[in-house]
């Protein structure tokens, strides 16, 4: 699969820069990787209202457009730390890449919606086009390991047919019937759900309340050389977590800022604002930051799914992929 050849070729990368003597430099700023995408909001917010800064934190945050990418140059040593999902994290260390989970940054995101209105349950995407992401990515392994296998008890490979696409073109998919739902998540699922041209039919986080999806993570090389920064980060982290949580008007400007939302013009004429679109995303998504043996658990159940999927080889225990060490030092 492209994922795993792009992290094999990362890996290759990784091996030689460390034997041609490469050492980790520790005097730049702290390289802080992100998938952009509305759940990882912290690591923006932490940025833009100065938390790395009060904490003296000097970083360079770098937007991915997705996991692969973020881990090809994690595993190179462009980056030092990441906001990622908990699956691609594990998937990495299954392959060889010495990493660690330390914080918990979201829950939630992620919907099946359709515009269809004989699609009344999950069970009736038997013999529908369901429009989903890369095959082998986290969200496929939350989308065919529980949403199709455990909560619809369908075949993701013989009752339905899952096409792959990216999540940008999913809304369009649906508007012209190419495919009859889709698994996507924020902003998406809001924006779709406001125009009116689908609903939702599978809120995963409301049949999982709190799970946990986006994590904080860093190589074992940047907790070695870099110990006390990642405490920073942590704290800086946590103060942009209570900030979501205890201003949210003012964390909605600065979400629909930064992935510039749009209002949305609605068929009937009626215009939407963007802070309605995190308003309602909300609904389906929510930030925490400290990791809790509900949240192990979860991450342990998606290994498993992982496992089952032929995506890794496994077993693997979810304790040899954490270090709570930094989240002790760093949360209150």
């Amino acid at each position: 699969m492209r994922c795993n050849a792009i992290i094999l070729l990362a890996l290759v990368t990784a091996w030689v820069v460390g034997c041609s003597g490469g050492a980790v430099p520790v005097d730049h700023p702290l390289r802080i990787g992100w998938v952009l995408a509305m759940a990882n909001a912290p690591a923006m917010i932490a940025e833009k209202k100065g938390f790395f800064a009060e904490q003296g934190l000097p970083i360079q945050l770098i937007a991915f457009s997705d996991g692969p990418l973020l881990q090809q140059a994690l595993a190179s040593g462009e980056l030092d730390a990441a906001y990622v999902g908990a699956p691609p994290m594990y998937q990495w260390f299954a392959h060889g890449f010495d990493s660690r989970i330390l914080a918990k940054v979201n829950s939630g995101q992620a919907a099946v919606i359709t515009h269809d209105s004989m699609i009344a349950a999950l069970g009736d995407l038997r013999g529908r086009r369901l429009a989903g992401v890369a095959r082998g990515s986290g969200m496929d392994v939350l989308l065919r390991g529980y949403v199709l296998k455990q909560a619809a008890a369908l075949d993701p490979d013989r009752d339905l047919t899952v096409v792959p696409m990216q999540v940008g073109n999913m809304n369009a998919a649906l508007d012209s019937h190419a495919v009859d739902a889709a698994f996507s998540w924020e902003p998406f699922v809001s924006q779709a759900v406001l125009r009116g041209s689908a609903r939702v039919l599978y809120d995963v986080n409301q049949d999982l309340p709190g799970f946990p999806w986006y994590v904080v993570m860093a190589p074992t090389r940047t907790l070695t050389a870099r110990p006390g920064d990642m405490v920073k980060l942590l704290r800086a982290h946590h103060l942009a977590v209570r900030f979501l949580n205890e201003h949210r008007e003012e964390a909605d400007g600065l979400i629909a800022e930064a992935f510039s939302l749009a209002a949305i013009t609605r068929s009937d004429g009626v215009v939407i604002p963007v802070g309605a679109i995190v308003s309602e995303a909300r609904k389906r998504l929510a930030w925490s930051d400290r990791l809790e043996p509900a949240d192990l658990s979860f991450i342990q159940r998606l290994i498993g799914y992982s496992v089952n999927l032929g995506y890794i080889a496994g077993p693997l225990q979810v304790e040899s992929i954490v270090d709570l060490s930094f989240q002790r030092q760093a949360l209150p």
